[in-house]
């Protein structure tokens, strides 16, 4: 499974890229507001942070707007992916978009049916919000379930990016139904490196190698 952050901030992309394990970045008009930077300036500098996608979203609402809006935006890198709204301009700009080879992601998902309509008009990646599924009292991860067995009945190459990931359960869920993206905060995809054991395994060698009063840098 992929490992998108979720984040507009350039220090923790530069720091996740340089583990190894970050395959691509969403942003969002919130992100970038949060960053209190330019939004050209920002996603530029990001895109040459990392090789894979960096979802840049359009704000436009109307079909005619956002493909102007994504000209502009796929001209600051060849790794950029659009981002539409799953409505049905965002999905005529989706067909548009990936008629012509441009990467789109079709974010605000919330329905399986959505995803269908997602699939069907191309989309590269589908943005399904478990989180927010969860917030209003229902089990998100049921949502990934679904698109996944009709993505599957139907051969559908359009990528499951499961995005509103709030913890570490969350991207386990994901890996086992078979998402192919999780996209999510720096802070958790640093925490699926956290266990009280390791931290503990951790102590005791530290503890007995003192112990024996050697060193390995000579």
């Amino acid at each position: 499974m992929k490992f998108f952050a979720d984040t507009a901030d350039t220090a923790d992309i530069k720091e996740l890229a340089e583990t190894g394990l970050l395959d691509g970045v969403t942003t969002n008009p919130s992100l970038i507001a949060k960053s209190g930077r330019d939004f050209m300036e920002v996603t530029k500098e990001i895109c040459g942070l990392t090789g894979g996608p960096v979802s840049a979203e359009v704000v436009a609402l109307d079909h005619e707007t956002m493909m102007k809006e994504a000209e502009v935006l796929r001209k600051i890198a060849d790794n950029v992916c659009i981002k539409v709204p799953l409505t049905i301009d965002g999905l005529k700009t989706c067909k548009a978009l990936t008629s012509e080879g441009t990467m789109v992601n079709v974010t605000l998902c919330f329905s399986a049916n959505q995803a269908l309509l997602a699939a069907k008009a191309g989309a590269t990646f589908v943005s399904p919000f478990v989180g927010r599924h969860d917030d209003n009292g229902t089990d998100g991860m049921d949502l990934i379930r679904d698109i996944r067995l009709i993505y599957d009945n139907y051969l559908f190459d359009t990528e499951i990016l499961v995005a509103s990931v709030r913890h570490a359960t969350h991207v386990l869920e994901s890996a086992r139904i078979g998402a192919d993206v999780a996209t999510m905060p720096p802070k958790v995809i640093k925490a699926l490196a956290n266990h009280v054991l390791t931290d503990k395994g951790i102590e005791g060698f530290m503890a007995d190698w003192a112990k024996t009063g050697q060193t390995i840098l000579k």
